[in-house]
């Protein structure tokens, strides 16, 4: 792709770095601004999975067609690293909120490695009060700042692993004043509850401090670029260098190659008969143009999503 028309509307994804204290939501609207100012024809942007306003890190940016896959961004795992203080737990289970609960206890490093154990695999967690999740309709998070008693269920998710990041202050034998940890989790885990349940687990208490998503689905932190560069990128050779192909969100379906007649079949929504590969998800291209996301159930191939992008990539 040149960036000889800027004005050509963008599909594929931009890899934010989301700063501390801004909603994604927010980072939606940032990217729409640079794209508008810059003289790009009007493009849909959506993102692939919320971050909190006070977490930062990588927030995939869906464009154009790329749009269609956000959804399964959020079903992705994710990786986070994150800071836990231990002595105080806040209504907020971060530094938002106030004081709830205190302790004088601080754990060794040893006791925090011996607890990790007991929250990697599938687990149970109470979501924070605080949340973007619906009560009987209405955000928990809205619920609790009007001052209501919120019961939140607890739910099953899944830490793939979890370890030390860069150590907490102190030697093995003192106690902590806070542990920096990395986790990879399930879609739905909130990290601020399991902060609260490790802390609860080495009898203390505990709230988040620092909180950043290191990746999300394929999207790593190498790929992810501030707001700044963003907008420096926009105003001099255009944003499609920085753009990675709407597939870098597929990274792990396979491609099926489709001839001109197929494609063509498959841009009218008709089904492909007697395919040889085996059943699943594919990715349909023709050429390195991506055509549709097909569904393929012994030798039949259905359109699951479709793609409207020009034959030619260059």
């Amino acid at each position: 792709m040149t960036h000889g028309d800027k004005r050509q509307p963008l599909s594929g994804w931009l890899i934010l770095d989301k700063p501390r204290g801004m909603g994604s939501t927010q980072g939606v609207s940032a990217v729409k601004r640079v794209l508008r100012q810059n003289g790009y024809a009007k493009t849909k942007v959506g993102h692939g999975g919320t971050l909190d306003p006070l977490a930062e890190g990588v927030l995939p940016i869906a464009l154009g067609e790329a749009t269609k896959l956000a959804g399964r961004m959020l079903d992705a795992s994710k990786i986070y690293e994150f800071t836990v203080q231990f002595g105080r737990e806040t209504d907020t289970l971060d530094t938002e909120g106030a004081v709830v609960a205190s302790s004088d206890a601080r754990p060794t490093l040893a006791e925090v490695q011996a607890v990790l154990p007991r929250f990697t695999g599938p687990i149970e967690q109470v979501p924070p009060t605080y949340s973007a999740l619906k009560v009987d309709g209405q955000r928990a998070y809205d619920r609790a700042r009007a001052g209501e008693a919120v019961e939140l269920k607890s739910r099953s998710v899944t830490i793939h692993q979890l370890y030390f990041g860069h150590s907490g202050e102190g030697t093995d034998d003192e106690g902590l004043e806070e542990i920096t940890l990395v986790a990879h989790v399930s879609k739905g885990t909130y990290i601020r509850s399991l902060a609260r349940d490790i802390a609860q687990a080495l009898g203390t208490c505990g709230h988040v401090t620092y909180l950043r998503r290191i990746k999300a689905g394929p999207f790593t932190r190498e790929q992810a670029i501030s707001l700044d560069k963003l907008e420096e990128a926009a105003k001099g050779a255009g944003l499609e260098h920085l753009l990675l192909p709407l597939e870098a969100g597929l990274d792990d379906i396979p491609a099926l190659t489709l001839d001109q007649t197929g494609a063509q079949a498959v841009r009218q929504g008709r089904v492909l008969s007697g395919m040889p590969q085996p059943s699943g998800l594919y990715l349909a291209k023709l050429g390195s143009v991506p055509v549709a996301l097909m569904e393929l159930t012994e030798g039949t191939a259905k359109v699951v999503r479709g793609f409207n992008l020009p034959d030619v990539a260059e």
